[in-house]
């Protein structure tokens, strides 16, 4: 229905009220089409208005849902690509509803087919949401577990070191991320997500996979640490193995952690599978457990202060022993007074009885009960300050303990010592103290859920780092200063009745701290096999790396099963090594690489100053980030130097395996910004000086030629190209479309895709540029003119030869000589190869056979060089060079040739030297006829020089002025006098002439064009007397052509060049015609252009017979020298 409106004008300095503008501003009008009665005159619409107005029910396909009224009516054109603000302002409020920014993120939902639900909005403050978090996934297994013998064994001031750097190095990591993190909104992916997008895909994907492998480690060790608790101090008689013998505990003990820990981490695997909520829900009680260990321990701490618990140790000598099979401290007791040996004495003699054969340390020393908690305040401190590092199997020694040492010690193996269970020294330490620090990115992980996140990340996870810094510090100190040195260092409490070390110190009861500890492994290895699979789950749906794109998939409601899978098959590998002093260091490598990377990721930003890097949080500098990454660097190699490389080979791997398959991201990361940079530099100093002759290598622009269809014509250009570059270099691969930009263009982007299509099928490196130009020479000059930035310019341009020339227009071999003038303007080299399809394709490996270089003149030793780069590639590795070059009447062949092999000795080439000799002989009658007949066909093509269609116009222009000079003539009467306004008055025999000129022009159009139009009789015409003689002269000329053409006697000059070309073509195809390949110096154009059809039938004879050959011609430098 045709909808009426009145258009209200409103003049310049005319106030209308608000009241007015709304009564009758876009007044709809009723069914009858009537306009409205107003107070302005109105103007009734057409029926198809074409603007659009919220007022108005459109339902025509125009954007009126996107500006308002006729406000903004100068860009309703551009409303698709560039929506009114004011309808995106509510989309923008709410990052989840953005059109840009998060692409990447909805693809993999858009793949699954599943409609996205409300998004909730997020209610999660600083404390609940990432505080918290980060408290439980930073504080667990390592401090329960490893502490306590960290301390005694490095002693109170190494331990503080080992704390201070790695909790150093993660604060220095929480500002880089937090820095990260508030530069824009951060979803879910964590720690990926943010090394990735500042990174790009390469290192996001290789980062992101060892960060992956670290969190899927880190499960491991906390399903051994469960396992350990459970078989060591909760139930030690549901072990499995068990061994006679002492020496055979530990591996018995392994073998225990294996089958439980693959037991326990089945039921872990089944309860993420089937209930991943309950985890999450669950979370809170096992960080109960956490805070209420902890907590313990500093109660239990107070309490030692003045009432120590009773944990009694008993030494033998300075020796600490098991206290497992024995209740007393003592060798004898006096029972009904008679002395009666002890349960401690059968252990170390060979019967109970006084006379018995006893241990000789046994014999000499006595045995000592002393308290294994002695207080706070006892100054025990004192002697803890120290380290005490040692080889496996070597005893736990109280220091300053007398003791008489025994002359055979080869039996304490067997004896009930407690005993270093691994090599202790400082760097170990490091690598297994590490993981305690780790869990600093659950709050980053986090961020979809927070209520303010730019807010809440920074300031949770720098507090809970600097809660835990000051936890385990304080509990260094507390350690040293309340715990027996011999029972710190017994790892597994063999001395004080198998309890766990650090329980002994808690309050109200051991159990407190082995409950705890016990549901926070628990805990977070079910957090750790939550988080990895939706990890690996998020880098597969990136697609940056292609294996692993069967991870992306999961359950209907978006679970990770096969990314579960594959994460309880590696946690697998971690719980058979089954120790978790072995597997602490591996997940360490990992987590430092990926904190590296983070403050990498920080300090590019920063010192690019993209101008995205915007970050909220400003308490960073790029100093602090790069003394970060040298710190995680540094430890990485303190921990464990073999692990650490291959932890970066592991990365570097995946880093190649990306760049070399993985799909292409832009995600304007810091590192394309940092290339840009450095390109920038470098091209800068490139063009401070020409390249010397030494770094001098062909940088080429290669001009392809498109078919119809906008695909590439001679895709073997590409293969060859590559076989010369070998991917070192510049390389531009051009092209020229006819026409104008602007209709063109979709045909421009079609022919860069097809081009940059073909250049990855060849494993072409470089860059492709395609030009539309009005007409393709001016395309292909601008081209040589203008490719390439700086220094960073070509300096070779590579063509296929013409073949059909011959066949083509004029145009296509005048431009090819017009390429080969302007490279020689330009000192560029130029290549062009013949036959370039039968060239050989990048997968093919030619056999024994030759590269034959034809040295007929020196310019610049460019074809000594493209041999030799040639070899470098597998296609033409197996051939061998040969040089010919040749002599004349009066030249030494055999000086020449000794001359050449020592100049190529000294340009360090293997080549076999051969000199041709060519003897003046007389011109063949071969060669006179071919001369003959290329000036005669260079003849005719001068008679037909203008095109079909520029005779039509001039022949239609002659004719239209004859006409309207007949017209002129039959309507005055006049004489030929009266139109001296028109041009010069001729004379009679003038008039002739000109008749006589348009008649045989007419005639030969009418020859030519087989039309039937006929031109009048005799017409008489009024020139210009320049436009005559132009015509009379060309006409004597052609007159001449047509009577001599088969009577003319071909130039000297061109018969000399055509002896020239069958001499020298006749000795390249006596030696050269089995060849590989051919070079041969290419002779230049002649200066007069009036002989480039000559010059073309010149180089046609010269190559004539040979398969495959190409063309060199120098651009004007020495580009090989034979100086160091």
């Amino acid at each position: 229905m045709p909808t009426n409106f009145t258009v209200v004008p409103v003049e310049d300095g005319r106030k209308v009220t608000r009241d007015r503008d709304d009564d009758n501003v876009l007044r709809e009008e009723d069914e009858d089409g009537l306009e409205s009665p107003g107070p302005f005159p109105g103007v009734s619409g057409d029926g198809n208005p074409k603007e659009s107005s919220p007022f108005i029910n459109n339902t025509d396909n125009d954007k009126g849902n996107l500006y308002d009224g006729k406000n903004m009516a100068l860009f309703e054109e551009e409303m698709d690509s560039n929506p009114m603000v004011s309808s995106l302002l509510n989309k923008l409020a709410n990052y989840t509803n953005l059109t840009q920014g998060v692409i990447e993120h909805e693809e993999a939902d858009d793949d699954e087919g599943a409609k996205k639900k409300a998004v909730k909005s997020p209610q999660m403050g600083t404390f609940i949401g990432v505080y918290l978090p980060c408290l439980q996934n930073i504080l667990g297994v390592i401090l329960f577990l490893r502490l306590t013998w960290i301390v005694g064994t490095a002693g109170i001031m190494e331990s503080f070191a080992i704390v201070f750097m790695c909790c150093t190095c993660t604060m220095l990591t929480a500002i880089s991320m937090s820095a990260i993190a508030t530069n824009g909104v951060v979803p879910a992916g964590g720690s990926y997500y943010m090394i990735s997008r500042s990174l790009g895909p390469e290192f996001g994907g290789a980062v992101g996979l060892c960060f992956y492998l670290g969190t899927t480690f880190a499960g491991a060790m906390y399903i051994l640490g469960t396992i350990e608790i459970l078989l060591t101090y909760i139930v030690p008689s549901a072990a499995i193995f068990k061994a006679a013998e002492k020496e055979h505990e530990a591996e018995a003990m392994l073998n225990n952690m294996r089958v439980y820990g693959t037991c326990c981490l089945a039921l872990m695997s089944v309860v993420v599978f089937v209930g991943v909520k309950y985890v999450n829900k669950l979370a809170l009680v096992f960080l109960a457990c956490v805070v209420l260990s902890i907590l313990a321990i500093y109660a239990g701490v107070i309490k030692t202060a003045f009432e120590p618990p009773d944990f009694p140790i008993c030494l033998l000598g300075n020796r600490t022993l098991q206290n497992h099979n024995f209740d007393k401290c003592l060798k004898t007791v006096e029972v009904d007074n008679a002395t009666v040996t002890t349960k401690l004495w059968r252990l170390f003699c060979d019967g109970p009885g006084l006379n018995a054969t006893c241990n000789e340390y046994f014999v000499l020393n006595n045995v000592t009960e002393v308290q294994g908690i002695p207080g706070l305040l006892s100054g025990v401190i004192s002697d803890n300050m120290w380290g005490d590092y040692g080889p496996a199997g070597m005893l736990v020694e109280k220091k300053w303990q007398p003791s008489v040492p025994a002359t055979d010690s080869s039996n304490d193996i067997y004896m009930p010592y407690v005993v270093n269970d691994i090599a202790t020294f400082f760097t170990l330490l490091v690598g297994i103290y590490f993981p305690s620090v780790t869990g600093i990115m659950a709050g980053s992980n986090r961020s979809g859920d927070l209520r303010d996140a730019q807010r809440s990340i920074p300031i949770g996870t720098i507090l809970a780092i600097a809660t835990t810094s000051f936890i385990y510090i304080s509990s260094i100190v507390l350690f040293g200063a309340c715990i027996e040195g011999v029972v710190l260092r017994d790892k597994f409490g063999d001395s004080v009745k198998g309890n766990l070390v650090i329980g002994t110190l808690s309050w109200p009861s051991p159990w407190v701290i082995v409950i705890g500890s016990f549901f926070s492994c628990c805990g977070a290895g079910l957090q750790s096999l939550t988080g990895a699979p939706r990890l690996l789950q998020a880098i597969a749906r990136d697609g940056i790396v292609p294996f692993l794109q069967v991870f992306g998939h999961g359950k209907a409601n978006g679970e990770p099963t096969w990314a579960l899978l594959l994460t309880a098959g590696i946690c697998e590998i971690g719980i058979l090594i089954a120790s978790l002093d072995a597997v602490a260091p591996i997940l360490s490598m990992f987590f430092l690489m990926c904190y590296l990377f983070v403050n990498l990721a920080c300090a590019v930003q920063t010192l690019l100053r993209t101008p995205n890097w915007r970050p909220r949080f400003k308490f960073y500098h790029w100093a602090l980030s790069f003394l970060g990454m040298s710190l995680c660097l540094s430890l990485m190699f303190i921990s464990s130097w073999y692990y650490a490389l291959v932890a970066m080979l592991i990365a570097g791997c995946i880093y190649k395996y990306i760049e070399y398959r993985g799909a292409e991201k832009e995600w304007g990361d810091g590192i394309r910004g940092l290339s840009l940079n450095a390109a920038r530099y470098a091209l800068i100093r490139l063009e401070e000086a020409p390249p010397h002759t030494k770094n001098w290598r062909p940088q080429l622009l290669v001009l392809l030629n498109l078919d119809a269809d906008m695909g590439v014509l001679h895709p073997r250009l590409l293969s060859f190209t590559t076989q010369l570059k070998a991917g070192k270099g510049l390389t531009i691969v051009g092209s020229v479309l006819e026409g104008t930009y602007m209709t063109k263009e979709t045909e421009s982007k079609k022919a860069e895709q097809n081009i940059k299509a073909s250049m990855s099928s060849e494993r072409t490196k470089g860059f492709c540029h395609v030009v539309v130009s009005s007409n393709l020479r001016d395309g292909s000059s601008h081209l040589i003119q203008s490719a390439g930035l700086g220094g960073m310019k070509h300096n070779t341009v590579l063509l296929a030869w013409p073949g059909n020339w011959k066949q083509e227009d004029l145009i296509s071999w005048k431009n090819f000589i017009e390429t080969v003038r302007e490279t020689t303007s330009a000192h560029q080299a130029l290549l062009v190869a013949k036959n370039i399809d039968s060239f050989p394709a990048n997968q093919e490996r030619l056999s024994e056979g030759t590269i034959d270089v034809w040295w007929i003149v020196h310019d610049g030793g460019l074809l000594m060089l493209l041999p030799f780069l040639l070899r470098q590639h597998k296609v033409w590795r197996k051939c061998k060079m040969r040089i010919f070059t040749v002599a004349q009447m009066d030249d030494n062949s055999i000086q020449m040739k000794k001359d050449l092999q020592m100049f190529l000795y000294h340009l360090r080439l293997d080549a076999e030297v051969e000199v041709v000799e060519m003897h003046d002989s007389d011109i063949s009658a071969f060669t006179y006829e071919k001369t003959l007949v290329m000036e005669q066909r260079s003849q005719m093509l001068k008679q037909m020089q203008l095109s079909r269609t520029e005779r039509e116009r001039e022949i239609q222009s002659i004719t239209d002025e004859s006409r309207s000079s007949i017209r002129r003539k039959n309507q005055t009467g006049a004489s030929a006098s009266g139109n001296s306004q028109q041009g010069i008055q001729l004379d009679s025999t003038d008039q002739d002439e000109a008749q006589l000129i348009h008649d045989r022009n007419t005639a030969s159009n009418a020859a030519l064009n087989d039309k039937g139009d006929t031109a009048p009789d005799r017409v008489h015409m009024t020139w210009t007397k320049e436009k005559l003689i132009t015509e009379r002269n060309r006409n004597r000329d052609a007159n001449v052509g047509v009577r001599d053409l088969f009577n003319m006697r071909p130039n000297q000059s061109n018969v000399r060049r055509m002896h020239t070309a069958v001499k020298l073509n006749e000795a390249v195809v006596n030696k050269s015609q089995g060849a590989h390949l051919v070079l041969l110096n290419m002779p230049g154009p002649p200066k007069n252009k009036g002989g480039d059809e000559n010059y073309m039938e010149f180089l046609e004879v010269l190559i004539e017979g040979l398969n495959r050959v190409l063309l060199v011609r120098g651009g004007g430098r020495e580009v090989i020298t034979i100086y160091s």
